[in-house]
């Protein structure tokens, strides 16, 4: 850490503290992405705000996955289990309900049991947010950074019909190289 009143600050918290701290980065993250996501849409339309929102979620996806990839000590190519690891730290897996499934050494299948932003629509009454399309680039890169040799297929994220149980799922697979 750069600044060291923050740190010395954040010394002085309790680890049930920090937890609390972490979840609140976490919310304040995705109200910041709702919020800018909305405000392009408001001036332009949906379909743009998907495309600026797949931008971003290419180059931040990567980025996170470096970092976290990092802060585990993960190897070049650390296969399913290192993926699976990996998800558990990714911003929002604080914030949101998931769980990896389904595991073997070649694959797994990653379920977002509950996601904020559409239990908070569904409170409104408001249809889920149509998320695969940025769903797809940002669970594969995220993957591929992760291990280049992990092929990330959706099982189902809206505008997908899914089950009761989970929002989106995905597939992850290791293709040893040929």
């Amino acid at each position: 850490m750069n600044n060291p009143l923050m740190r010395h600050d954040l010394e002085k918290l309790s680890k049930e503290q920090l937890m609390d701290y972490c979840e609140l980065l976490s919310k304040n993250w995705l109200a910041h992405d709702g919020l800018w996501f909305q405000s392009i849409e408001k001036d332009t339309n949906i379909e743009t705000a998907m495309k600026y929102d797949i931008a971003a979620w290419e180059k931040f996806t990567q980025i996170e996955a470096r970092r976290i990839k990092k802060f585990l000590n993960l190897p070049d190519n650390p296969g399913i289990p290192g993926l699976v690891e990996a998800l558990k730290y990714r911003l929002y897996a604080n914030i949101n309900i998931q769980e990896t499934v389904n595991i073997t050494e070649n694959s797994c299948e990653f379920h977002m049991n509950a996601c904020r932003v559409q239990t908070a629509r569904n409170r409104k009454n408001l249809p889920d947010f149509p998320c695969k399309s940025v769903g797809i680039v940002e669970y594969g890169f995220f993957a591929k950074t992760i291990d280049p040799r992990i092929e990330t297929e959706c099982i189902c994220c809206p505008p997908d019909p899914h089950p009761k149980e989970y929002y989106c799922a995905w597939r992850f697979t290791l293709k040893e190289e040929q």
